[in-house]
């Protein structure tokens, strides 16, 4: 026989655990119980023990014995349990309410008979509380030795509160089957799964302007993302609009950046105008970007122009419906501050309290715990990962910043040449835009014009 603990433990909401997977929280107080005629020590749930005591909060004495056969019973104990337990991992351990500590339990993989002791249970609920100068009210003994799996079962009954609890149990539904379990699980990954799904498309429609892109915006690429920005409905008129118009379009935006940047004076430029016009290859030097760079540079005709920045029209931040990011939480939100097996408590509504003795003439005993009343007084708030997020912002674009027409104009000309004419209307637009700078609304209400002047299917204007 071993000892992996012997002395005092602390307990909180008359709780204290066993736990053998560290990645769960454990069960909650119905789920622990369920289908058991003995309360005190719930094991429904595998790989978990949940066991109460007398006393709300404080330290009450404690031991855990390892036995390699069933331990006789010292009739000195006044309420005694006994339920089946196997653990799910080599990593059992006494656990505090909260996780606050625990202790490491040694034991194997494999099947258990525990057998739980308690003394004193009455006198400590009675107090409530004790202090670090106050005496020792409970007292508890756990004790493992290897068995078959068998029916909880009580042993000895003796305080009012271990009747409460074995009553409570009681009157709980039977556990889920396996099947049951299985389904509920099922239902609940395609529930997460669906509300997943249906937020990113609200976020995906809120940035489109109120729905959602067709394949060919979602994968055109490019420079969409910037022109978005400043008008989700000119893209969808785009998009709707054919490749006739998406071309007329790109034929626009790159002349009217290289307009406002006073390129069209420049012969290299008008010539690759031109050849956009009649639907041929770029000419040098634009058939290399290095080059293009460098003829802007080194030609003394070129304008010096500049213009404020382009700043996209401001929408309100997206607010996803299913997740109030302010206001009171819910019970089951606040359940989500709650760390381990009392986690869930808070979610569950309460059991029908225990009868009170004083009403069928009997003196009255000290009050009985609500078996829900466990979660209500909640633990110091712990982030919930699920509800806060970390945004880093550079703040808005700043208007005041100068940009090189000239240098903004010609990507439009690139742009035009695209092969996709989707993709050749979206960047030489967008380019456009940022060559306009400030000015951007009268180009984009332009474009948009053109592309209601010319549905689908219209022949091209060349």
């Amino acid at each position: 026989m071993r000892r992996p603990v012997e002395g005092e433990v602390h307990v909180h909401h008359g709780q204290i655990y066993v736990h053998s997977d560290r990645d769960s929280y454990g069960p909650d107080l119905a789920e622990a119980f369920a289908g058991q005629s003995a309360g005190l020590c719930g094991a429904a749930t595998a790989g978990a023990l949940w066991l109460s005591t007398g006393l709300h909060t404080g330290e009450v004495g404690f031991t855990v014995e390892v036995h390699d056969h069933a331990p006789s019973l010292d009739p000195s104990w006044e309420d005694v349990v006994e339920v089946s337990f196997r653990p799910v991992s080599a990593d059992s351990a006494l656990v505090e309410w909260a996780g606050e500590d625990f202790r490491d339990l040694g034991l194997d993989e494999t099947d258990y008979r525990v057998r739980y002791c308690a003394t004193g249970m009455d006198r400590a609920r009675a107090a409530d509380t004790r202090m670090d100068d106050e005496p020792q009210l409970d007292r508890y003994l756990l004790q493992f030795w290897p068995a078959a799996p068998q029916p909880a079962r009580v042993l000895k009954e003796t305080s009012r509160i271990a009747a409460h609890w074995h009553g409570y149990a009681r009157d709980l539904p039977p556990p889920p089957t396996p099947a049951e379990r299985a389904e509920a699980e099922r239902r609940a990954r395609l529930a997460q799964e669906t509300a997943e799904r249906e937020r990113r498309l609200a976020r995906e429609r809120r940035g489109w302007g109120g729905r959602l892109p067709s394949d060919a915006l979602r994968t055109v690429g490019g420079n969409v993302s910037g022109l978005r920005d400043f008008d989700p409905d000119l893209l969808h008129a785009l998009d709707a609009a054919g490749p006739a118009t998406q071309r007329a379009v790109a034929l626009l935006a790159a002349r009217r950046a290289c307009e406002a940047a006073g390129l069209t004076a420049l012969d290299w430029v008008t010539e690759a105008l031109t050849a956009l016009d009649e639907g041929r290859p770029l000419p040098p030097p634009f058939d290399d970007d290095a080059r293009m760079w460098h003829t802007l540079a080194s030609d003394p005709a070129c304008p010096d122009r500049a213009v404020g920045r382009a700043v996209p029209p401001e929408r309100p931040p997206f607010q996803d419906s299913s997740s109030p990011g302010t206001g009171a939480l819910s019970p089951q939100e606040a359940a989500t501050l709650v760390v381990g097996p009392a986690r869930a408590i808070a979610r569950k509504p309460s059991p029908p309290p225990a009868p009170d003795p004083a009403a069928a003439g009997q003196s009255s005993p000290p009050p009985l715990p609500d078996p829900a009343a466990a979660g209500q007084s909640s633990p110091p708030p712990a982030p919930d990962p699920g509800r806060y997020g970390l945004f880093v912002s550079f703040g808005p674009p700043d208007p005041s910043l100068r940009i090189s027409q000239p240098h903004a104009a010609l990507p439009a000309v690139t742009g035009a040449a695209e092969p996709d004419p989707l993709r050749a209307a979206v960047d030489a637009v967008y380019a456009a835009v940022v060559t306009y700078g400030e000015d951007w609304p009268a180009l984009l209400a332009d474009i948009g014009s053109l592309c209601r002047e010319r549905p689908a299917g219209s022949p091209s204007r060349e």
